[in-house]
Parts: C-alpha cells; sequence; structure tokens
C-alpha cells in the first residue's frame, strides 16, 4: 500500500483516522496504530510481515540484554556484536545475497545458482531504526523499552516504515507514551501531506515518465540533448518524488500526535556537496555520521584516515542504497568529490557559478543511480557529453516532450525546488490571514488535481521503495 493509493487515501487512512480519535486512552490508541501499520505493510509485503515480527522481537530482547549488562556495570561488547550481526545478517541475506553469489561466479568463474529471494519493503529503514535504537541503549543514551507493543509501533508504525524518515527512538520515545492532539497540529499535518501528494502526482510523476521513456530507449536512439532532458527531468523527479513522501509522512505522523525529523531542505539551492548531503535525506545523512563516521575516528584521526572514512562512509550509503555496482560508484563519487573539497584550494567563485557545480555533479551521480547497469551509466554519459544530433525521436518520448502537463510539472518544479517561494506565502500569511484561506484553496485544487490524475494513472510508486 503506497500513501498516494486510493486504497490508502478513501479506505485504510480515513478508517484508521476516524477509530483513532474515537479511542479514549493513550493505549487503545498505540493498539490501533500497531495494527494498522502492520495491516499497511502486509497489504503489499503479506509474507514479510513474520521477518518485521522477527526483527522487532529479537531487537525487544537484545535491547532488554544490552541494557541489563549495562545496569549491572558489565561489559556488554559482546552483546552488542551479536545484536547487530542479527540485524545485519536479516538484511544481508534478503538485500545482498544474490548480488554476492554474482560476483563471486564472475570472479572466481563459479556456478553458484541464484536464490530466489525477494527484497522485502522498507528492510533498509527498519533495520537501521533497530540498530540505532540498540546502539543508543549501548551508549547509554536512552533506555531499553520494557513495553513490546511500544517498541513495536516504534519500529513498525507506518508512516515512515518503508522510506522513512530514519527516526531515532529517543527522539520519538516521549510520543509513544504521551503526546498532544489539538487542531493546529492535525491542520499542519492535513496541510503537509497534500502538498506531499501533490509534489508525488503533479510534479514527480510526469516528469518521471518522461526521464524513463529517454533512459528506456536504445541509446542509438537518442540524442545529446534528450540525455541532457533526461537526466535533468529524473533529477527533479527523484527530489520530488522522495521529498514528497517525506512531507507526507511528516505530515501524516503531526496528524497522529507524532514529530518527524524534516528529511530534505532544499537540497538543490547547494553551492558544494558537502551542503548538498546537509540537505539531501538527512536522517539518513545523519545516521551514517552518527553509527558509522563518528565511531570510525570523525574528525579526530589523521587527515588521510578522515579521507578514507569518507569513501568507506560513502560505499555503505550507496551499498545501502542497493545491491548493484551502480549505487556503489554513485556512493563513491560523491565520496570522492566531498574528500576533493576537503583537499583543494578553495577557489572564489560567484555563488550561482558554485551552485551550478553542485548540480552539475549531482545530476552526473543520478546517472549512475538511475541507470541499470554500469555499462548504461557509461554509454549515457558519453552521449550526454558527444554532442550527436539524431533527429528521428520516438513517438512517445515525442508526445511527452510535447505535453502540456509535462511541461506545467517542469515549471513547478523549478518554482518549488528553491525556498522562494515558501518563504514569500509564509510571509503573506504572517501578514495577513486571508492569505492562510487562500493557501487552503490552493491546496484543495492541488489534492483534487492529484486524485485526478491518480484515477488516472497506473501503479507508480514511490522510488525509495525499491531501497
Amino acid at each position: 500500500m503506497v500513501f498516494s493509493s486510493n486504497i490508502f487515501l478513501f479506505a485504510f487512512l480515513p478508517f484508521v483516522l476516524f477509530s483513532y480519535f474515537l479511542l479514549p486512552h493513550k493505549n487503545y490508541k498505540n493498539a490501533l496504530l500497531l495494527v494498522a501499520s502492520l495491516i499497511f505493510y502486509a497489504w503489499g509485503e503479506w509474507q514479510y510481515v513474520l521477518l518485521l515480527l522477527v526483527s522487532i522481537v529479537g531487537n525487544y530482547f537484545f535491547g532488554l540484554w544490552i541494557g541489563k549488562s549495562k545496569y549491572e556495570a558489565q561489559s556488554t561488547k559482546h552483546e552488542i556484536f551479536i545484536a547487530l550481526t542479527f540485524n545485519l545478517l536479516l538484511l544481508g541475506y534478503f538485500k545482498y545475497a544474490n548480488f554476492l553469489i554474482e560476483n563471486l561466479n564472475a570472479v572466481f568463474a563459479l556456478h553458484i545458482e541464484n536464490k530466489k529471494i525477494h527484497l522485502p519493503i522498507g528492510i533498509s529503514f527498519f533495520t537501521f531504526h533497530a540498530i540505532s535504537y540498540l546502539v543508543d541503549i549501548y551508549r547509554q543514551k536512552c533506555l531499553p523499552q520494557k513495553n513490546l507493543f511500544q517498541l513495536a509501533l516504534y519500529i513498525s508504525f507506518f508512516p515512515q516504515l518503508v522510506a522513512g524518515p530514519i527516526v531515532r527512538y529517543n527522539f520519538i520515545e516521549k510520543y509513544l507514551g504521551k503526546r498532544r492532539h489539538n487542531f493546529f497540529f492535525i491542520a499542519y499535518g492535513i496541510r503537509r501531506f497534500v502538498v506531499g501528494i501533490g509534489k508525488k502526482v503533479i510534479i514527480a510523476n510526469p516528469l518521471g515518465e518522461l526521464a524513463d521513456a529517454i533512459f528506456d530507449s536504445p541509446l542509438s536512439e537518442i540524442n545529446s540533448a534528450l540525455a541532457w532532458v533526461g537526466i535533468i527531468c529524473y533529477t527533479l523527479q527523484i527530489y520530488f518524488d522522495f521529498s514528497g513522501y517525506s512531507d507526507m509522512a511528516v505530515g501524516l505522523a503531526r496528524i497522529f500526535g507524532f514529530r518527524f525529523p524534516e528529511n530534505f531542505n532544499y537540497p538543490y539551492i547547494s553551492r558544494s556537496i558537502k551542503e548538498f548531503w546537509r540537505r539531501w535525506h538527512m536522517s539518513l545523512s545523519a545516521w551514517f555520521r552518527d553509527y558509522v563516521y563518528i565511531p570510525l575516528g570523525g574528525n579526530r584521526v589523521s587527515v588521510l584516515r578522515q579521507y578514507f572514512n569518507l569513501v568507506l562512509v560513502f560505499f555503505l550509503c550507496g551499498l545501502w542504497h542497493g545491491a548493484s555496482w551502480n549505487f556503489i560508484i554513485w556512493g563513491m563519487f560523491h565520496g570522492f568529490f566531498l574528500v576533493a573539497e576537503r583537499v583543494l584550494p578553495k577557489v572564489s567563485m560567484p555563488k550561482i557559478l558554485q551552485n551550478f557545480y553542485a548540480i552539475f555533479i549531482i545530476m552526473i551521480g543520478w546517472v549512475f543511480f538511475r541507470s541499470p547497469d554500469l555499462s548504461h551509466s557509461l554509454a549515457y554519459l558519453q552521449t550526454m557529453f558527444s554532442g550527436n544530433e539524431i533527429e528521428i525521436v520516438s513517438n512517445q518520448i515525442s508526445r511527452l516532450i510535447r505535453s502540456h502537463f509535462v511541461w506545467m510539472s517542469f515549471s513547478l518544479a523549478l518554482i518549488g525546488f528553491s525556498p522562494l517561494v515558501k518563504n514569500l506565502a509564509l510571509c503573506l500569511m504572517r501578514k495577513n490571514r486571508i492569505f492562510v484561506g487562500i493557501f487552503d484553496l490552493f491546496l484543495i485544487a492541488v489534492f483534487a488535481l492529484a486524485i485526478i490524475r491518480l484515477s488516472a494513472a497506473t501503479h507508480n510508486p514511490f522510488i525509495y521503495f525499491q531501497f
């Protein structure tokens, strides 16, 4: 089940909301949210609900074990090692087993058969939630949760279950026990949810259609200009798709009384790759910083070791995104430029040129992220810079390029990738309350248009569901 599906918008969510606010006690509300979250996951992955439950129960007992050892002033390195191994083996088997087999076969000329393993939706996210919970207990940043059902709700809460944001347990713990509900929280949550669905359906999906048509075409049939159009569309698509999901998740959480961390802060206005990673998928960046980079020594080690650790972290970041050399190269590509920005002397440039530099590097990286394999990535890059002028364009690409809706989506994307319009709207709403009503009418129109588009569209899941 996805947030932008009719079954979610008109059946699941209304029923859960109605039941939630009808129930009188926090424990009943939590029980409802837990059951709803398991149903939400089972809707698309019913065969892997047991895996999710195994992860929840296993990490519940691991948390108690680590907490007990800490309380008794015993060494907990053995316990945390076993707990982390449990989680990494679950993730590794389902996500990386076949990737490992394929590479062993290629390197050593073996003939090991691939296993029939389906990647469970959201396993990377709920595993990282569990790991952060255990490590924070080990570091004594939080106490182990003694209520199994509250821990289960933390790990499986449906707004963040399948595509984040990655929420630390110590960030959300207080909301599991006590949370407030009022009109302003609910109104904010609804507005944020509608903004998210608008980003996904009205901006990301049409741009994604054109990006898919270009990337899926034989490279011999597209010219340099089309290759650039394809990667520009994908650059905008992935941002509005993923930030749209995050907006919807943050909005849903607020409606139910929870507060989630922000996941995006206009990453395409960045003037460096370092700044990009402070603005893009911020919960993942913070997770790798706190649970990988700092334990490796952070900035306390030698300069060369810092550079090595940066590249290693982004190798793991790429691998986290998928079992593919394309994702690994994408991650290391970003790691290389992060190191380069530290090593090379800073050159004074106009801010606009700094922004062009960052966007250019980001788009080159997205080629690896979007392409099906490494050979296609390199061939696509060659097409981008070849300057060839093939005049024959497929009917599908030609139709999409002429589509008024695609052009509208592109225009909205160019307006929405920076905070200028948002800041202007907030300024107007603070000066005169009438603009709040105008904004709400605008959101009603956005929601109506999104529903019309959804009714006519085929299944179009969020990009980050595959991770």
